[in-house]
């Protein structure tokens, strides 16, 4: 593909290329910066280009594509990752800070256990703090199903929690 070619098929498609990237980031530089880089990789790319019969459709997935693995990297937090110090509640007294590091470490356990959807929405919407929009851009779920994905989540870890519980209250 010759650059003019390149340019006539590809560049047209910026406002869009962009349009896309800032639903999903909703961050003007990080779209720009997204575009940019989808760029470079169709340039790179453009001795296979000839053979793509949507050049919009190609772009528009791999900007996509690009946003998430964006996201992964620098958006989402991990629970693994993520310090002791930032998931507890300070308090005063020893026993409320016992059972919030024993709930927390409960916690961290159930949630590997979800399956994976389950554990990415919920994550999503507790720990990164998205609204179920912005889930639903990011995971490419419809709404119905994020709302889904976070109720049977939800209602797996307190179901797990309070199993652990009675567990615990039987011994005692």
């Amino acid at each position: 593909m010759t650059s003019e070619s390149f340019k006539e098929k590809y560049f047209s498609l910026h406002k869009k290329l962009y349009r896309v990237a800032f639903a999903i980031l909703d961050n003007e530089e990080d779209a720009e910066d997204i575009v940019q880089e989808t760029y470079c990789k169709l340039w790179d790319k453009r001795l296979q280009l000839v053979a793509v019969e949507s050049p919009e459709a190609y772009s528009v997935t791999m900007v996509k594509n690009l946003c998430m693995d964006f996201l992964d990297k620098h958006k989402m937090l991990r629970i693994d990752d993520m310090k002791e110090s930032e998931f507890q509640p300070v308090s005063d007294r020893f026993e409320e800070d016992f059972d919030s590091r024993e709930m927390l470490d409960r916690v961290k356990i159930i949630l590997k256990t979800l399956p994976e959807k389950q554990h990415k929405v919920l994550k999503l919407s507790c720990f990164a703090g998205y609204g179920n929009e912005e889930i639903e851009k990011i995971t490419g779920e419809s709404a119905a199903n994020v709302r889904i994905l976070l109720m049977r989540a939800k209602n797996t870890v307190k179901e797990k929690l309070k199993l652990k519980k009675n567990e615990y209250q039987h011994y005692t």
